[in-house]
């Protein structure tokens, strides 16, 4: 779960995602890419503008919305990452590993 400034406002709240190295994704749809930073960039849907990917310049994995996939996925949230710049509109209320 990340709760940083880029991905509240991008998302409306918090984004949860998982990651998959790039050599097994596979995209099908048009992916507008956008440089949300200098170490990273976004995928957005091209064609309803939906979050869908993040991506840093230096690494070989992709992350991906877990709200985009369809059914049980068998996926749980393992940690919350940038919780220094969380929303004060809510509160982490599990036990998982919190990192600033």
């Amino acid at each position: 779960m990340c709760h940083c400034t880029q991905c509240r406002k991008q998302s409306g709240g918090i984004w949860a995602s998982a990651y998959v190295e790039d050599h097994a994704l596979h995209i099908s749809g048009a992916v507008h890419w956008f440089e949300a930073s200098p170490v990273a960039k976004r995928g957005i849907c091209a064609t309803c503008g939906s979050f869908l990917f993040w991506k840093a310049h230096d690494e070989s994995t992709t992350s991906f919305a877990l709200g985009a996939l369809d059914g049980p996925t068998g996926l749980m949230i393992e940690k919350h990452i940038f919780v220094a710049n969380k929303g004060d509109y809510y509160d982490i209320a599990d036990s998982l590993p919190q990192k600033d």
